[in-house]
């Protein structure tokens, strides 16, 4: 029995994000590889959705670590481990495909290699997810030959409004921002208020987020009986 991918997520900001989150569950079960459950709400309605599932199941973060502190808070609060016949993959994180698409999104935005690069997180209170956006950054700064800041929206500091001012200070006329977030939300609209020459859009739609998906559930399910 192929166990079930469970996708989880906060979805109580925004309906854009909302559909944003459907719509990525949607392409992940239509490949066919497992049967796939959206716990996307708030902690009791996501225990409510891991109970109702019948048989094994792999619990899998629909976010980027640190890119999203509710998604994070919300996994904080859950209990899988009290679940039978289950198990938790991590949030996806410093994949090297999906710092590829991340670097050529900058690319099609306008960046040039003259430009300032900021990476903007969103943050959360663990350290791990904080050690994945530090790597993220250092993969795409050696993918772009070219030096990148991390800023973050909530919980960490430089915030991404300083390090753009920061850069801005060392005369970088232009900066572009590489989102580090899976989907749309309201976290844009903070975004398209800094003083940037260019902002990528969210990793989700993309079939590398798809595949990296299914990658870890299939490196986790025979963990299950």
């Amino acid at each position: 029995m192929v166990p079930t991918m469970v996708l989880v997520a906060d979805d109580s900001r925004d309906a854009h994000r909302r559909e944003a989150l459907c719509g990525l569950a949607e392409a992940v079960a239509d490949r066919g590889e497992a049967p796939v459950k959206a716990a996307f709400g708030s902690p009791d309605e996501v225990n409510a959705t891991l109970h109702s599932v019948r048989g094994p199941k792999v619990v899998v973060p629909a976010y980027v670590a640190g890119g999203d502190v509710a998604s994070s808070h919300l996994l904080s609060r859950l209990d899988p481990a009290g679940l039978a016949n289950s198990c938790q993959t991590s949030p996806l994180g410093a994949v090297p495909s999906i710092v590829a698409d991340l670097a050529g999104r900058l690319a099609d935005s306008g960046w040039k290699s003259e430009d300032g690069v900021v990476l903007a997180a969103d943050g959360t209170t663990g350290t791990e997810e904080r050690q994945v956006v530090m790597d993220v950054a250092r993969m795409l700064s050696r993918r772009l030959s070219s030096p990148v800041q991390v800023g973050y929206l909530r919980t960490w500091a430089p915030s991404v409004f300083d390090a753009v001012d920061r850069l801005r200070r060392d005369d970088r006329d232009r900066v572009a921002v590489a989102a580090w977030r899976l989907v749309d939300g309201p976290d844009f609209d903070l975004l398209r208020g800094l003083d940037a020459t260019a902002i990528t859009a969210p990793l989700w739609p993309s079939d590398l987020v798809v595949d990296t998906l299914l990658a870890q559930h299939r490196a986790v399910k025979g963990r299950l009986t």
